[in-house]
């Protein structure tokens, strides 16, 4: 996913080269910490390696644990899964070079030729500590960019499904990337509520569960704009459970996207089957168009509160 066009993007190309290290301070050495950052499936499946070899020698020598979400667990607007690295500052930060390295080798420019030098790596950074990293009037994330050569682009908070995290994209030489990385890292292990992000690093679908319908919840949130409160018909299987929900026609535009982009987005990132009623076919009662959302419960969950965030915003344009 590329990362939405945000304030704090600079471009390092009139900066004057620095050597820096690319080794943590011997205070921040041993210090436990975590990173969490975004890969394509192929790029995952490179990193896992035949048999779970390439990522038991990346542990091996890094001394760090790497973990990847599930196939089908993605990022929320993506199509890219999620890996965590944790153990002490300066082992995360070798298994950061031996992955990005390994994902550089084999990554063709858009030409297909040749290995582009200034490629991408996207952390995943709880908004509430995105604030340090870009510091009062940006000074933190200007320092940043000078001093690691990298161009650091921080994502809007509100584009991202009203979860509670954002994208850093870093691009840049290795070298580059890895100082950068060097750096943030080293202002989120001071921030004691970037610990906690940790807990549950592929667990999207939990701010998804909490939807509640009727007329303290979500669904009476919403129906002045358009969104009725669910009929519920559920099947004993959990993989057959169904929610049909009302969508006013003026917002099924949102929901689909051009192109259908929004609601292919939708099903992907939830794992949920969508059908939306032919024009003319709506809810008993209402001017509302049928959206029939079909998966397991989590997936069901996870595809009403997107749909849900779709209406909201084009309802508030």
């Amino acid at each position: 996913m590329e990362s939405p066009d945000s304030s704090y993007v600079s471009s390092p190309d009139l900066a004057p080269k620095r050597s820096a290290p690319l080794s943590p301070s011997a205070d921040d050495k041993g210090k436990p910490a975590h990173v969490r950052f975004l890969v394509s499936n192929a790029e995952a499946g490179s990193i896992i390696g035949k048999g779970g070899t390439t990522i038991t020698e990346f542990q091996s020598q890094s001394g760090a644990r790497i973990q990847l979400s599930r196939n089908h667990e993605f990022f929320p607007g993506t199509s890219d899964r999620i890996i965590m690295i944790t153990g002490a500052f300066s082992e995360i930060l070798k298994a950061m070079e031996l992955i990005l390295a390994k994902l550089l080798s084999e990554g063709p420019t858009e030409d297909g030729d040749d290995v582009d030098p200034r490629s991408k790596v996207r952390l995943i950074v709880p908004n509430s500590s995105c604030g340090g990293i870009i510091g009062k009037g940006g000074s933190t994330i200007k320092a940043f960019i000078e001093d690691s050569q990298a161009s650091i682009k921080i994502s809007p908070q509100d584009h991202n499904f009203g979860l509670n995290d954002r994208v850093v994209t870093l691009t840049g030489s290795l070298e580059e990337q890895m100082r950068a990385i060097l750096l943030i890292l080293s202002k989120l292990t001071e921030d004691a509520q970037y610990s906690q992000s940790a807990n549950a690093p592929f667990s999207y679908a939990v701010p998804y569960t909490a939807i509640n319908y009727g007329p303290n919840g979500m669904g009476g949130k919403f129906q002045n704009k358009g969104l009725m409160p669910p009929v519920v018909s559920r099947s004993q299987e959990d993989r057959g459970n169904s929610v049909t929900i009302g969508v006013a026609d003026e917002h099924i535009g949102a929901v689909v996207g051009r192109g259908g982009r929004n609601i292919m987005e939708i099903s992907q990132v939830s794992g949920a089957r969508i059908k939306i009623s032919d024009r003319g076919d709506f809810m008993s009662g209402t001017s509302d168009r049928k959206v029939t959302i079909t998966g397991s419960q989590a997936a069901i969950q996870r595809a009403e509160a997107m749909i849900l965030d779709k209406v909201s915003s084009n309802s508030e344009r």
